[in-house]
């Protein structure tokens, strides 16, 4: 099968599955909030109360402005940690990938005077999977791994974390599909019926060309959960490839 037609296939069923900038409903209003409060003091007056999040944009030299205090201030880790993770928050809701970098930067910083905090830990590895994917960068991936390993390493069972180490194969150019369903495996060893890992199990066995496992998986995602929306598109590229077969 063409691995490029592949990972087209899996970003259409699998982009609404993971965190991080590519998910910007997942917005936390109340960061986006903290971040313009921090970037008001910037402004000569603040902005105007009527005016909703969304609303509010925030100007580059804010964002520069707050990002340099961080620089200047290393030693205040929950500082760079709560900037990090706004100023990340508000570029995926601007879908502004400029930032990424200078979020990954600042809560490294955070991360390294604290290698126990789970939560930053996976912030890392989904800020590095989001530039991995938004620039195809395979040295981004390998950061993302490594991050997600640290997450693991501190929670081993935590199955959104092993599922989306098992993404950055999947999505990775070319994919490496069969060190992704190797992940996989391990996330439904955690949950046997975790839909988010059906899901892309499935596209990893179509991958492979091993359509009877995924015509399995497919049939246990179906029993899991009936109405998931995935299931569609999912049973129409497994149609797909069986009719291919037969030609």
């Amino acid at each position: 099968m063409n691995k490029k037609a592949l990972v087209i296939s899996i970003v259409a069923v699998v982009s609404s599955f993971i965190g991080g900038f590519i998910l910007a409903n997942a917005l936390n209003r109340k960061e986006i909030t903290n971040l313009q409060a921090e970037a008001g003091r910037l402004r000569n007056s603040s902005p105007n109360s009527a005016e909703t999040v969304e609303e509010t944009a925030l100007t580059d030299e804010e964002i520069r402005g707050k990002i340099a205090e961080a620089d200047a201030n290393p030693a205040n880790v929950e500082f760079q940690k709560n900037l990090a993770i706004a100023l990340y928050r508000y570029a995926s809701m601007k879908q502004q990938s400029k930032w990424l970098p200078d979020v990954a930067r600042l809560l490294t910083r955070s991360f390294e005077k604290n290698p126990k905090d789970f939560n930053a830990a996976v912030s890392l590895g989904n800020i590095y999977f989001d530039i991995a994917h938004d620039e195809q960068n395979k040295e981004s991936y390998k950061k993302s791994r490594e991050f997600y390993h640290k997450a693991l390493d501190i929670k081993p069972n935590d199955i959104e974390t092993q599922t989306d180490l098992g993404l950055t194969y999947l999505m990775s150019s070319p994919p490496e599909i069969d060190k992704a369903v190797t992940e996989f495996q391990k996330s439904l060893k955690i949950d046997a019926k975790h839909e988010k890992t059906l899901q892309n199990m499935i596209q990893a066995q179509i991958g492979l060309g091993n359509l009877p496992s995924a015509e399995q998986y497919l049939s246990l995602l179906k029993e899991t959960n009936p109405n998931n929306e995935a299931i569609a598109e999912l049973s129409s590229r497994l149609l797909q490839e069986k009719n291919n077969l037969q030609k």
